[in-house]
């Protein structure tokens, strides 16, 4: 069972925490869904993926490309079947038998955008009422910190 990382950003924009996210994520071994809302974004995170660093990029593809199965990182606008990690932006739908399946569960959200916020407190109440494991991380102090966690798994 897995558990949903809520990231409440404030100090870094989306470009530059989400390589970070993703990093970490491949040095984890897995293979990582970034789902967002539209395909005007998956052209922009598309785009900031492969120029996001002078030295190194991020491998990743589309989804609908020849090699999707070889991608580490797969750009989508909703479930590829991906399970090892699963990265929504923008609101991106997430529900609970996804995070249940997966290792880990993203939700990244612009914590200055109004709309992202509520879409962010809905998304937690909805998976927590779920009974998910969720812990909520912000960065407003400049450091991650964890702020929150629900549902704890017995061990």
């Amino acid at each position: 069972m897995g558990a949903a990382y809520f990231y409440h950003l404030t100090q870094k924009p989306l470009e530059q925490a989400l390589p970070i996210l993703l990093e970490k994520a491949l040095q984890a071994g897995w293979n990582i869904e970034l789902r967002a809302n539209d395909e005007q974004r998956l052209d922009w995170l598309d785009q900031k993926l492969w120029l996001w660093s002078e030295d190194s990029f991020l491998p990743h593809g589309r989804v609908g490309g020849c090699h999707d199965s070889r991608q580490p990182v797969l750009l989508s606008l909703k479930s590829t079947g991906r399970t090892d990690c699963i990265m929504s932006v923008d609101g991106a739908l997430i529900i609970n038998d996804e995070v249940n399946a997966s290792h880990r569960t993203c939700v990244i959200f612009n914590g200055l955008d109004e709309k992202e916020l509520n879409v962010a407190r809905q998304q937690w109440k909805s998976l927590t009422d779920a009974g998910c494991h969720a812990i909520y991380w912000s960065e407003v102090s400049g450091r991650w910190q964890k702020k929150a966690e629900r549902n704890v798994p017995l061990v």
